[in-house]
């Protein structure tokens, strides 16, 4: 079997998913635009990928992510409309938040709805994803001003799957304070006695696996749907890796922590000593928050800072370190945070290394996210599984993925509660964040 994976916005949450099944499948080829200028590459990488793609009659399945003109590219190119055609969506263009409501807003949304009509099975990364989008495709339509199509949503639902974004954890114990390190024993302690295998498993992991059988019969064999969704067990079996390699830690760590430390002073000059573990107990650290999130607008910034500011004024000591990519247009509050924050700010910017980027989560103490929009959240689950505290809206896809603990429903909430975490930042170092329990009784989502 060969698979065409092609990929028109190679970057962030994209470029890790093909990534990841590039190393999963013996036999792909990939075909990718950086990730720049995302509206230009929904618009025109069709056209490019049907000049560029060379022909093969090796190919039986093609794998592209919403951000590709499908229709078009099949159209364009009749030797790939013929293949069996896998649309995933990482976010829907009907519910995604726009600064202002622009007649050629319509046509990304309208390019996704004629993908799926074209796509053999369409994959969405959460249920709230797919839910967006079946459920908006009406209302949607009826933009237009007559001879409106009917019954989209009931031709488009039953080619549609859900599974979950694939999440390949590292091991971080190597850039964990002792506390956390502690915790994550204590946890692997609870777990075993309660004859539960370690995991970070999203709600409902038996059911999504069911799915592998579903994708299995439409390629004929195993093939990329069956990888995608094995791969969606990934995080759970990361997880209980390294927390078992943490249980063989028997001694006090004291020696590891000190040699951490020095390593991460090298790795990042910038790092603050009274944040880490130079020394000072829980309760005189400050509390160290993150926020690693794509420094766009859809990820609400101006809320973030605002709550910071607050905080500031109060006289509560915090420190942050604000990450995530930046594209071609970088909101001004940035610079404008950063200049009003002074000190308090520990690390500023995009870290291309990954151990740059985990280590700085495994130091921090809780993440943040005032999203307007989020169809799944790797940057969160990926904080969370270094020991972060979540705080995250009560809307989006966050009721999916987290209890109900770590949601708030206004700033207002969201600034209460760091205000006390700031107070007794010993408390929340003291949490074991176990996301499992939570979702024992959750409904099934696949």
């Amino acid at each position: 079997m060969s698979v065409l994976i092609i990929e028109a916005f190679y970057g962030g949450s994209h470029k890790q998913l093909v990534d990841l099944l590039q190393e999963e499948l013996e036999d792909c080829v990939l075909y990718t635009l950086p990730a720049k200028k995302w509206h230009w590459r929904a618009r025109t990488s069709a056209l490019y990928f049907s000049q560029h793609v060379p022909i093969s009659e090796h190919y039986r399945i093609l794998f592209a992510s919403s951000v590709l003109n499908l229709t078009e590219l099949a159209a364009l190119r009749p030797d790939l409309g013929k293949l069996k055609k896998i649309l995933y969506f990482h976010e829907n263009q009907l519910v995604y938040p726009v600064k202002k409501c622009q007649e050629r807003d319509f046509q990304y949304g309208y390019n996704q709805i004629l993908s799926c009509l074209v796509a053999d099975v369409v994959v969405f990364n959460s249920v709230f994803n797919m839910e967006s989008f079946l459920t908006s495709i009406g209302k949607f339509m009826k933009l237009i001003p007559d001879h409106r199509p009917r019954d989209l949503e009931s031709i488009i639902r039953p080619k549609c799957q859900v599974i979950y974004f694939p999440i390949r954890f590292p091991d971080v114990k190597r850039y964990m304070p002792k506390h956390k390190i502690t915790h994550l024993k204590k946890m692997l302690s609870l777990e075993r006695n309660n004859g539960a295998a370690p995991s970070m498993a999203l709600p409902s992991q038996q059911e999504q696996r069911g799915s592998e059988s579903v994708l299995k019969n439409f390629t004929g064999e195993s093939g990329l749907c069956g990888a995608v969704s094995g791969l969606g067990t990934i995080q759970q079996e990361s997880l209980g890796s390294s927390l078992m390699q943490l249980s063989d830690l028997n001694q006090s760590n004291s020696s590891d922590d000190s040699n951490s430390y020095q390593e991460e002073k090298k790795q990042n000059p910038t790092l603050n000593p009274s944040d880490t573990l130079g020394g000072v107990d829980d309760q005189q650290r400050p509390l160290h928050i993150v926020w690693p999130h794509r420094w766009e607008h859809d990820k609400d910034p101006e809320s973030f800072f605002k709550v910071l500011m607050r905080l500031k004024e109060l006289g509560l000591k915090f420190h942050v370190s604000v990450l995530g990519e930046t594209f071609t247009d970088v909101p001004d509050i940035f610079s404008e945070a950063k200049k009003a924050l002074g000190s308090s700010a520990l690390h500023w910017g995009y870290l291309p290394s990954k151990d740059d980027y985990f280590q700085v989560l495994c130091m921090a103490d809780v993440v943040i996210s005032t999203a307007k929009h989020e169809f799944f959240g790797v940057a969160m689950l990926e904080a969370a599984y270094c020991g972060c505290y979540p705080l995250c809206p009560k809307d989006l896809v966050y009721p999916e993925i987290f209890p109900a603990e770590y949601l708030y429903s206004t700033p207002e909430q969201l600034s209460k509660r760091l205000q006390n975490f700031c107070k007794r930042p010993d408390i929340i170092r003291k949490h074991l964040y176990k996301p499992q329990e939570a979702y024992k009784n959750e409904r099934g989502l696949v």
